[in-house]
């Protein structure tokens, strides 16, 4: 058995990488079979892809074939209907050119016929345009139906009243305003009596609710105002109060020289004693009455005769 075993292991040895060698082509053979589907699906998606965005071109060519014929038919529609060469618009507004927000603007519309058939007005509208592009509606307004025949050779006279948006006020907007007739052969006229850019004011009004909120807050503040500034200058004044009387209490008493009651409480011990005969006998003389010298004289003369 030993024996054997070196021959064995050579054995296996040698039939390894045989082994090896023949799934070696078997395992590239599966790797390119991947590679090759891989790059299938990638050449589906592409195919896909593309497919997609031939479908998105076509869809948006369609759309923009349906927006201009569209286009073309409002065109086509706006081309004809118009003015007809035998009537005649005015228009007045009552107040003027002001157009104040959210208030009443009125105008009077005449319609003169002059051709030979009668003439149907219809409607009669109005609306705010964007100034810039008037194709885009801001306030558009309900239109007023009339369907009133005029005949040929006569007048009449439409009234209309609208109320711009609160909001507008304070910007230019475009204005139309548009007369919808017909002849007696059905043909439809449209005439734009008004297509200007006006400006909405902003409306005055005495006293709103926002002024009285101001008055009332200005007036509450003034007050408060007003009252604090009292009571300020009343701390102050009671504090300078206050201050006082502590000064008065902590300043000392203002002491007094009082001297002396009597004579006899001052010491004259220092002073030598001719000075002091002199001092007592000028006080003497004061203390004595004068005499005048008429009296004097009638003393003495009285003393010799006794």
């Amino acid at each position: 058995m030993i024996k054997f075993l070196p021959k064995l292991l050579l054995l296996v040895l040698l039939a390894f990488p045989a082994t090896i060698i023949m799934k070696g082509p078997l395992v590239a053979a599966q790797d390119a079979t991947e590679d090759e589907e891989a790059a299938d699906e990638d050449d589906v998606d592409v195919n896909a892809e593309d497919e997609d965005d031939e479908a998105e071109v076509e869809d948006d060519e369609n759309t923009e074939l349906t927006e201009e014929k569209e286009e073309e038919e409002e065109e086509a529609i706006g081309g004809d209907v118009k003015a007809s060469p035998n009537a005649d618009t005015t228009i007045l507004f009552v107040k003027g050119d002001d157009f104040p927000a959210n208030d009443i603007v009125k105008f009077l519309m005449g319609f003169t016929n002059k051709g030979s058939d009668n003439f149907v007005v219809e409607s009669l509208d109005a609306s705010f345009r964007y100034p810039q592009d008037f194709q885009f509606y801001i306030q558009n307004f309900t239109a007023l139906q009339l369907g009133i025949v005029v005949p040929a050779g006569r007048q009449a006279t439409f009234e209309y009243s609208f109320i711009p948006a609160e909001p507008m006020g304070g910007r230019p907007f475009g204005l139309v305003i548009n007369l919808n007739y017909k002849d007696s052969n059905g043909n439809l006229f449209q005439d734009a009596v008004f297509n200007q850019t006006v400006t909405i004011t902003e409306r005055e009004d005495g006293l709103d609710g926002e002024t009285i909120f101001m008055y009332v807050f200005l007036s509450g503040l003034g007050l408060l105002v007003v009252g604090e500034h009292s009571e300020s200058q009343k701390r102050i004044r009671a504090s300078s109060t206050i201050s006082l009387r502590n000064m008065e209490r902590r300043r000392p008493a203002a002491k007094v020289e009082m001297g002396t009651s009597s004579h006899n409480d001052v010491d004259m011990s220092w002073i030598p004693q001719e000075t002091l005969n002199q001092i007592m006998q000028s006080r003497r003389d004061k203390a004595s009455p004068r005499r005048s010298p008429r009296k004097r004289t009638q003393k003495r003369s009285a003393g010799s005769d006794e």
